[in-house]
This record gives C-alpha cells, structure tokens and sequence, in this order.
C-alpha cells in the first residue's frame, strides 16, 4: 500500500433522516437551539433539506435534517435514520484517486458540488466483486475542506499547544 497522499482533518457533518423534518427541528432547533442556516432540496437525491451548525469557525460541524421528497423512491434518505458522516478532506482528488486504488467502492456520481457548496463525494456503504472495500454499512461523504481548514490543521499539527 502507498503512502496515504490526504488527511481527514475532523467531521464535516452528520446527516440525520426521517419521514418527515418536523420531528428532527423539533429535537434539534427547539430543544437544542442549533439555528437553520439554509436550506437544500433537489428531486435527482430525493432529499429535502435543512442545515443546521453546531459551533464555530474551523471546529463547526453541520447537522443536516433530512426528510424524503418522495418516501417511495430512492435514494431513501429517511432509512437508515443516521443517513450519513461527512469528513472534512484536505486533497480529496487524491483522497477519491488513492481510496479506489486501495478497492474503495465510491457510489455514483464523482466528485460533485454538495448541499454546502463544497466538492463531495461518498463512499458507498457496500462493497462489490470489483470495489471491496466500503463504508462497511455506512454511507460516508468525503468533503474538501476549505483553504482555511487546511492551514489551520496544518498549523495545529506543528504545534500542537
């Protein structure tokens, strides 16, 4: 195995599905107080939208809300209810390049623009005859991190404190 060329620097986000988001607001923006800062829906992935943040600046993790367009078709985004993990990458092209090299299943689609603006693309939970390796049951989002992630990280990894 080569030398890995990417660091996963933290968690991106944390997907959360279900038959409807009004229950999942209800727990996360009512009682826990995180605040909705958009919105993304789209008929392709089958998923309406809410984002919400938990804190702040370089250390601030996304928790998407996410209710099906259409309960019946897939994607199912409502199942499993732990839809997804996002990981903030610092090279993804080398990330998705080296991982299928490696026999990492990807899902369709590639790397592509997400619901935040960032270029993603995911690991597909299952493994087949020509890609082996997965997510081992998890659907898992690779996400490339802002400029300012990557120097901070790199800056934190020198020093420590």
């Amino acid at each position: 195995m080569s030398a890995r060329p990417f660091r996963v620097l933290g968690v991106q986000q944390i997907a959360i599905g279900g038959p409807s988001k009004a229950a999942l607001r209800a727990l996360w923006v009512d009682l826990f107080g995180l605040a909705v800062t958009g919105s993304y829906r789209s008929e392709r992935e089958n998923v309406d939208e809410d984002i919400l943040v938990a804190g702040q600046g370089t250390g601030r993790v996304e928790i998407d809300l996410m209710e099906p367009i259409d309960p019946d078709k897939s994607p199912k985004v409502h199942e499993p209810r732990l839809n997804h993990l996002g990981l903030w990458i610092d090279d993804l092209p080398a990330a998705v390049t080296w991982l299928a090299a490696q026999g990492v299943r990807f899902t369709p689609g590639g790397i592509r623009k997400g619901a935040a603006g960032f270029d993603v693309c995911f690991i597909h939970p299952k493994g087949d005859a020509a890609s082996p390796r997965s997510g081992e049951g998890v659907l898992i989002e690779l996400v490339q991190a802002p400029a300012e992630l990557v120097t901070a990280m790199a800056a934190l990894a020198r020093d420590p404190m």
